[in-house]
């Protein structure tokens, strides 16, 4: 197995004194995410020495990693590398975005066909970017620990004992490690709604999600009205091993746990998975194999499910299980489920575990979701219409080929988050408030994947799952605060998906394209600090905003000059 890793060796930062490094730089950007590659370019183009420090070995995070069929939001508020990335990208393929027009829904959320590729195109296009620009680098680079003198960040140092000194440095993880390695303060706790005063933070029941009988059927698009979809509803299904009966103790799946009081804070971030790249070409098909100890029992809840599903007549399909959008060249973009390619719960130690731990927790993950595919594509308890369609698909040939066709990175949907200089929040991105010094525009709804299926009153529940808008606001601005450390911390240190920002408002914010922004406008804000030889917390906004529209990022809403 292989995939993107950051390192969590090391929280506590070094104030020793810094030894002659082995590679020196500029600004160092730590993660090559599709954010990393963002950020080290446009550094690059400004003329600074650029390292980008890759735990692993592939660039692009999960734009590369399987996410194929990309959530946009309003295309019209991406602008800079982001646009330009995405406009390279589909060119591939002979076609043009429409970055002018507003998504046009077909009764879902803003995610565009148009955006819709391979990961193995988007994957070479992130590498020639970097070597167009002359970003330097370095792959399966780990980090050990942060060198602090004072609050600066000097050196960094990887597993092997190299280090590398930059002037200004980028976190673009998932996870948020060299923030934690540099002494920065975040948390991986939901807030409550009281410390905020939010309205969807903490623990959280959706209406929408709450068990019951009776589901409309979809229609031709999956979707019910109001664009619902089919494999995104639940039941009232029995957690229990005897049903009706708590003595026997929970099926498998289900998790314990006690149900909380809604709007407390809690711990947990967002269920991961794998997105799958599947292909129905049987030129290019290999077989998805189960695990070693596959073991059907493990999926009785997906025997209830199914009852259930039987039950309120539905003719199940494939879409029950996993939302799957075509990719080109009989390609398919696998999506999760209410029981699909999340496994709830697995993901909770990951932001602050160790590389070993974290390499079982993605192991776990691939096991189940290995198993999953497997169990509804040979047990006879399945409807044979859906074992039939998924016998159809296979792992591509032509995809992560260092893999055997699964995907190196995980689904990080969410680590840790910086408390930083300004926190983000449901107020910003539902347009209450709104956030100064914009660097980029965010616009995607809200939206937050389980945190735990656990027995709630007799039933099985997601607890933490939303789906939801922003009551009707178009995009926001994003802060140039949100993406600094409060100043006595570090002064040197960017961070761009691990940003500041409650739980809620970080369901929004977690969009690739919108990583993409915040690491363009890191790494522009980095160079201008080198040029006026200031920290980050002082460079002057104007200057930055005027670069930042100059490469083309989109700052205020509607863009500057249309109305």
């Amino acid at each position: 197995m292989s995939f993107a890793l950051a390192c969590t060796a090391c929280a506590i930062p070094a104030q020793t004194p810094a030894k002659a490094p082995d590679v020196e730089a500029d600004v160092c950007v730590y993660g090559g995410t599709s954010g990393g590659v963002a950020a080290a370019v446009q550094a690059a183009r400004m003329g600074k020495r650029t390292v980008l420090l890759e735990p692993h070995q592939h660039l692009g995070g999960m734009t590369s990693g399987g996410l194929s069929a990309v959530d946009i939001g309003d295309p019209r508020s991406v602008g800079g590398i982001a646009r330009e990335f995405f406009t390279r990208l589909v060119a591939h393929y002979g076609k043009q975005l429409e970055w002018d027009r507003p998504f046009r829904s077909g009764g879902g959320p803003a995610t565009g066909g148009a955006y819709s590729i391979e990961p193995h195109v988007a994957e070479a296009v992130f590498d020639a970017m970097v070597a167009e620009a002359g970003v330097r680098v370095l792959r399966d680079a780990r980090l050990a620990r942060a060198h602090m003198q004072g609050a600066r960040i000097a050196q960094l140092e990887l597993e092997g004992g190299r280090r590398v000194a930059a002037s200004m440095f980028v976190d673009t993880t998932y996870e948020g490690d060299l923030m934690a390695a540099a002494g920065v303060t975040y948390t991986v706790q939901r807030e409550g709604n009281a410390k905020y005063g939010e309205s969807l933070n903490g623990i959280h029941y959706a209406a929408k999600y709450r068990p019951r009988l009776g589901h409309l059927a979809p229609g031709d698009n999956g979707r019910v009205r109001g664009g619902q979809g089919v494999w995104d509803r639940d039941f009232p299904l029995d957690p229990y091993v005897v049903k009706g009966d708590p003595a026997s103790g929970l099926i498998p799946l289900v998790d314990a746990g006690d149900g909380g009081d809604p709007g407390d804070p809690a711990p947990g971030v967002m269920a991961y998975c794998y997105r799958l790249c599947l292909t129905t070409d049987p030129d290019n098909r290999r077989p998805i194999v189960p695990p070693a100890d596959y073991d059907p029992k493990r999926y009785e809840l997906v025997v209830r499910f199914l009852e259930a599903c039987r039950a309120n007549g539905d003719a199940v399909d494939l879409r029950w299980f996993s939302k799957h959008d075509p990719l080109p060249h009989d390609k398919w973009d696998f999506n999760t489920a209410t029981i699909g390619a999340n496994l709830p719960g697995a993901s909770q130690e990951w932001p602050e575990a160790s590389y070993a731990r974290r390499l079982e927790i993605a192991a776990e993950i691939e096991d189940y979701h290995r198993g999953l595919l497997h169990f509804l594509a040979t047990d006879a308890r399945v409807p044979e219409r859906l074992r039939e369609q998924l016998a159809a698909f296979g792992l591509p040939r032509d995809e992560f080929v260092d893999n055997g066709g699964w995907p190196h990175q995980i689904y990080v949907r969410e680590g840790r988050r910086m408390v930083g200089a300004l926190v983000m929040t449901e107020h910003h991105t539902f347009g209450r408030a709104i956030a100064p010094r914009s660097i980029g525009l965010g616009s995607y709804g809200t939206d937050v994947h389980e945190i735990r299926r656990i027995a709630k009153d007799g039933v099985v529940v997601r607890e933490g799952k939303i789906a939801a808008g922003r009551g009707g606001f178009g995009p926001y601005c994003i802060g140039y605060d949100a993406l600094l450390p409060v100043a006595e911390e570090c002064t040197n240190l960017a961070v761009t998906f691990a940003l500041s920002a409650s739980h809620i408002a970080f369901a929004s914010l977690r969009m690739e394209p919108v990583f993409m922004v915040t690491s363009q406008s890191a790494a522009t804000a980095a160079c201008l600090a080198l040029d006026r030889g200031v920290g980050l917390h002082d460079v002057e906004y104007e200057a930055l905003a005027q670069r930042l529209r100059a490469d083309g990022q989109v700052l205020t809403w509607p863009p500057a000059g249309r109305r």
